[in-house]
């Protein structure tokens, strides 16, 4: 407290804000970019140095060097991160950016496929310690209640330098040529982004060295083995048939992604692109991945998030067989972006569901065991698809009397992963689908345009929806009652009910909202309590009632929460209307009786205020009438405004008269009128 005892807020510090965190980060983010220039030159260098063989032999470099490049992670990653924790951390990435330098360096050097082959590998090598060292390091670096934060830094750096090295291969790959006019060293395209590599690891090997505040080693770290991981993990995802639908699909669109980046640089030169290209191209699929991954689920809100993951999946395989069919390197750049969306939207997807379906106590060995099987996954299939494109070798088909089209391995790997896309896709959409019976393009396009869709058959047998509001006094709960009574001696089925307390929960609810010793309770926890008590409400009284065709008739629903929540206690009506849109589902009545009455006069019908909210005063319920008749006029088609001054066998009959026009079936002119046996009953 200050001297003046006004509380003082400090501004909680930035991540970045720690010296020794901000030097590791920006020592991270160069290694990031290392890795993914590295990934991108060593393909188009394995090319390269195989240019004048054959197309089998380009294939098998390909394939061999992305075996080399993840191979170590698979065997000797559990071994690595338990040693590595026993030596200096700081010592440790200090040599092994040292290493990495040295061995990227003697790549364009050497330039033998052999030594390529050799070096990646070791260089993968050193990984496995610099990794765990790095990865032990940051929960020393920062604040506990940093931890989170610095680890979303972390994978920004390593997911969100991939575009970034795409687009500068590209750069480097333009220059190179003039500058190989100058300096033979740089005769190979893939040798500048090589030594811009090496000068990364370099340059990082020095931010770590000047940095002290890097604790040394612990005791050793015991990690399982990914194979373990994978058998213990399937026995828990093996029992949910959602989570497992989850899992396939996902592993299934890696093992599609795997095959278009083990293909990804035969088939641009295919095209009779350079290596600018395969950079642009491998930058388009992330900048699609971020797209899909932020625009995705915002933009079909109203779409079933299950119906989003198979559709996300069978739409980027269909991407991906026009990616594999189409030689015009422009397009295929947008197509790559448009498949990159689609799978950025399946994953963030996927993840949600994942978090959401997952017990908490398993849930960490279920992201572990899908990151694990996602690894072999994509060592499988990068290794063996350039080696399957190359077994498919070149082919010509002769179309037309003039007109030759080429298919290749790559065309054939493609489209066998664009299958395999569709097929996995395919079978968790139908597997997981919870709106069976509903059209899949009605439902899309109605989800784009921000509503969720309803079946005609839906709207043929749902029941009618009427709704009372008013403030307290106005006479809507005697009303509701003479309707619902009018109704049933017509010969319908009819629900009478009430909010809040028409269910078990909502009466527990009710107790606490009206609860006149309950002063303190916010406004925004009221109305929060209020959607819950709907959200029960709807969930097993409204919608059950009317799926079997009955008529509803409720005593108060959203416009009450509008105007009390909203306008009696000040509340952001947007923020009311949305908290309330999402514990209905969107469910909107087919008519809205207001009962309107001055405040005064249905107040002046008490003997005493009967519980918390009609204990308010005057001008919060003027402000909640105000409310009511603002919310009536601006759509008059779907609300009807009775004067609640007048006698109650009048207003029933004008409520009757206006309900009679919205029945499914007609009522007998001649129906008896049995308003006036009804006594008056209190709301």
């Amino acid at each position: 407290m200050t001297a003046s005892g006004r509380a003082t807020r400090r501004k909680q510090p930035h991540v970045l804000s720690f010296p020794s965190f901000r030097r590791l980060w920006v020592s991270m983010s160069l290694c990031s970019l290392g890795d993914w220039l590295n990934f991108l030159a060593l393909q188009a260098l394995a090319v390269g140095i195989t240019a004048r063989s054959s197309y089998t032999a380009m294939g098998l470099a390909v394939g061999g060097v992305l075996a080399v490049k993840m191979l170590p992670a698979i065997i000797l990653g559990p071994v690595a991160g338990a040693v590595a924790d026993r030596f200096d951390r700081r010592m440790t990435m200090v040599v092994g950016d040292l290493l990495r330098f040295a061995l990227v360096f003697s790549i364009p050097l050497v330039g033998s496929l052999q030594w390529l082959l050799i070096a990646t590998f070791l260089v993968e090598c050193v990984n496995l310690f610099w990794v765990p060292a790095k990865e032990a390091t940051v929960p020393n670096l920062v604040p506990r209640d940093k931890l989170a934060e610095a680890n979303q830094f972390g994978l920004l750096v390593t997911y969100g330098s991939a575009p970034v090295a795409g687009a500068l291969f590209a750069v480097l790959s333009l220059i190179s040529g003039p500058l190989s006019d100058v300096l033979p060293v740089f005769e190979n395209e893939a040798y500048l982004a090589l030594y811009i590599n090496a000068l990364a690891f370099l340059a990082s090997s020095v931010i770590i060295f000047t940095t002290r505040g890097i604790p040394r080693g612990g005791g050793r770290v015991s990690t399982p083995s990914v194979l373990k991981q994978i058998f213990e993990g399937w026995r828990f995802v093996g029992a949910t048939p959602l989570v497992r639908g989850l899992v396939i699909g996902m592993v299934g669109a890696f093992a599609a992604g795997g095959a278009v980046i083990g293909v990804a640089t035969l088939y641009v030169k295919a095209l009779e692109g350079g290596e600018a290209a395969v950079g642009v191209v491998f930058g388009a699929v992330f900048l699609g991945m971020a797209l899909g991954m932020f625009f995705g689920p915002r933009m079909l809100r109203e779409l079933s998030r299950r119906r989003m993951f198979g559709l996300a999946i069978v739409a980027a395989g269909l991407a991906l067989a026009l990616v594999a069919l189409i030689h015009n390197l422009v397009i295929v750049v947008f197509l790559t972006v448009a498949l990159g969306l689609c799978a950025g939207a399946a994953w963030i997807t996927g993840y949600t569901m994942l978090g959401m379906e997952v017990r908490d106590e398993i849930r960490g060995r279920t992201f572990a065991f899908l990151q694990s099987l996602v690894r072999v996954t994509l060592l499988l299939v990068v290794s063996v698809a350039p080696v399957l494109a190359a077994l498919v070798g070149k082919h010509e088909l002769q179309v037309g009397s003039e007109s030759v089209y080429t298919f290749d391995g790559t065309n054939a790997v493609l489209l066998v992963a664009a299958l395999v896309a569709v097929v996995v896709g395919s079978l968790a959409f139908r597997q997981m689908d919870d709106r069976r019976g509903v059209p899949l393009l009605a439902d899309l396009l109605a989800a784009v345009r921000g509503e969720q869709y309803v079946t005609e058959t839906e709207d043929q047998t749902r029941g009618l929806f009427i709704v009372f509001e008013g403030v307290d006094g106005s006479g809507k709960t005697t009303q509701s009652r003479l309707l619902g009574i009018w109704l049933r001696d017509q010969g319908y089925d009819v629900v009478t009910t009430r909010e809040p307390g028409a269910t078990k929960v909502g009466m527990r609810l009710r107790a606490i909202l009206l609860d006149s010793s309950h002063q303190g309770l916010s406004p925004r926890s009221e109305a929060l309590l209020y959607a819950a008590d709907r959200a029960e409400h709807v969930d097993n009284v409204i919608l059950p009632a009317l799926r079997r065709g009955a008529m509803v008739v409720s005593d108060r629903y959203v416009d009450s929460s509008l105007a009390y929540q909203g306008a009696g206690r000040v509340l952001e009506m947007r923020d009311v209307a949305r908290v309330n849109a999402w514990a209905t589902g969107g469910l909107v009545p087919d008519l809205t009786v207001l009962c309107d009455l001055p405040p005064e006069v249905g107040r002046g019908r008490f003997a005493s205020p009967a519980d918390r909210i009609e204990s308010e005063p005057q001008d919060f319920h003027e402000r909640v009438r105000r409310e009511f008749r603002a919310i009536a006029a601006a759509d008059p088609d779907r609300y009807l405004v009775v004067d609640a001054t007048q006698d109650m066998d009048v207003i029933a009959r004008q409520i009757q008269d206006r309900v009679r026009e919205i029945l499914p079936d007609p009522v007998a002119p001649g129906a008896e009128d049995i308003t006036h046996t009804m006594p008056a009953i209190r709301d």
